[in-house]
């Protein structure tokens, strides 16, 4: 279900201006019934400030009254004829600095489990450049006695979904061993 803008600002609103139950309130900006009866209390939210939801054009006055008079009904989004916003384009991205120190580890990591990665995915998944890699690889990375191989999801550096992701199209791009060819080395077989 759709969840209203800024919905704990909307649950502050609908619990001081209206006689909404809480589970009311909570399903219909996505929380739990304590968190908006903490918000009632004045335990949460306390420097929030209320955003109406009527005057925002997310429901209507019919909608707030019809559901104010049976404590049993739910609260239900108007459907508007915008467009969804649309996901960011993949391109640079920015890591924090307390996380920059990660990086190199990270590299470590991708090239020890994945080695059929290219640069080109770890900079992508990591947000690093060609010539750290290189340097992580080839051990010539100014603090290579301190990294230790950890993994970039865990570290923060990118998502388990964006991993999979990568490590699949991977292994899509691995050549395939030819029957009967995959004890030979490549020396062995161009000496024939």
């Amino acid at each position: 279900m759709a969840l209203p803008l800024m919905p704990k600002a909307t649950a502050v609103w609908l619990v001081e201006n209206t006689s909404l139950t809480f589970e009311q309130v909570a399903d219909f900006c996505g929380m739990h019934a304590l968190e908006v009866q903490a918000i009632a209390d004045g335990e949460v939210a306390a420097g929030i400030v209320g955003l109406d939801p009527v005057g925002s054009g997310q429901i209507s006055r019919e909608e707030l009254e019809r559901c104010q008079g049976n404590p049993n009904a739910r609260l239900h989004l108007i459907q508007t004829g915008l467009p969804l916003p649309q996901s960011r384009p993949k391109g640079a991205r920015y890591t924090p600095v307390s996380k920059r120190q990660d990086r190199p580890d990270a590299i470590s990591w991708l090239l020890k489990q994945h080695p059929e990665l290219t640069d080109a995915q770890i900079c992508a998944l990591v947000g690093t450049t060609k010539p750290t890699i290189t340097s992580v690889r080839e051990r010539t990375h100014w603090n290579a006695a301190n990294i230790k191989p950890r993994n970039p999801v865990t570290l923060g550096l990118c998502t388990e979904a964006e991993l999979e992701k990568v490590v699949a199209i991977a292994h899509g791009r691995r050549p395939v061993p030819v029957a009967g060819m995959e004890s030979v080395s490549a020396d062995e077989r161009s000496g024939d």
